[in-house]
């Protein structure tokens, strides 16, 4: 694998041996598609901090890991996005507090989240992700996109890739007339259905293809949701689709609904080899 990576390294943006069907040099072609943006993480140590940002502390979602720097790097041509099971004091505890990033007096987990926001963002096109997630209980990866403008939900939320409990999830949200409320087109399906043991032992590819009338969210070019940009227009008439989009990768842990992670192993991985961009 790794004279495969450094061979594509000296032919980048040429030869795509390992994108799948749908996104070989003469599929991409055909359909007009053209490469703007790509991260190939083949710069051994820090992630490229021009291109992305990190989350820091508790986020949402209740979630049970505190985000920070040192659980992402790039090694062997991949990013990796470890989580890990460490204790430390909590900075922003305050005893007696109702606020949950605030109640805990220890951090039991922590993970990193990275990002693009305010740095790349795109308005369409072809997002594509090669990567390998461990499938363990209590483990939230995801690959997802946020609209530039609005607060969440109004400004727009793609799951091209979300993991938890089981099952494989390709969502798209978008707001409602209540604040904090969004409205959900969510598809699942249940990793044991793919029928391979080995399945989180593998590389996969996500997918993306969005356009002025529709999301369309692929697994292995297995089609998992697809939602037409009709359907997203906001109660306010805005619609977050038709906007620009950053890009997200983390590793949550537990919370609302990544489930218990008391009885998985950590150290664990999150292994991303390429997230690339294409448009028309």
């Amino acid at each position: 694998m790794k004279q495969i990576r450094n061979y594509r390294q000296v032919l980048w943006g040429c030869s795509f041996f390992l994108m799948g069907a749908c996104s070989s040099p003469k599929h991409l072609e055909k359909e007009g598609y053209r490469l703007v943006w790509a991260d190939e993480f083949n710069k051994p140590g820090r992630v490229d901090t021009s291109v992305w940002r990190f989350e820091k502390g508790f986020e949402r979602n209740h979630e049970l890991q505190w985000y920070q720097e040192e659980n992402a790097w790039c090694e062997n041509g991949l990013l990796v996005i470890e989580a890990r099971k460490e204790v430390k004091p909590n900075p922003r505890y305050r005893a007696g507090s109702n606020e949950w990033r605030d109640q805990r007096q220890h951090i039991e987990y922590t993970s990193s989240s990275i990002n693009t926001r305010g740095t790349k963002s795109w308005q369409y096109g072809r997002f594509v992700m090669r990567a390998k997630i461990r499938t363990e209980n209590g483990l939230w990866p995801a690959f997802w996109t946020l609209g530039a403008r609005k607060p969440w939900p109004s400004n727009g939320e793609i799951d091209i890739m979300e993991y938890y409990r089981g099952d494989l999830l390709a969502n798209i949200a978008g707001g409602t007339a209540e604040r904090n409320k969004a409205k959900w087109f969510t598809v699942k399906k249940p990793v044991a259905s793919f029928g391979d043991k080995n399945w989180s032992e593998k590389f996969h590819i996500w997918r993306m293809d969005w356009d002025e009338k529709e999301i369309r969210l692929y697994v292995d070019d297995l089609l998992m949701n697809r939602v037409s940009l009709d359907q997203l227009v906001n109660p306010d008439g805005f619609n977050p689709f038709k906007q620009p989009h950053y890009i997200l990768l983390d590793l949550a842990i537990g919370g609302d609904n990544g489930g218990d992670p008391s009885l998985t192993v950590f150290p664990n991985r999150y292994l991303v080899d390429y997230v690339r961009v294409y448009q028309k």
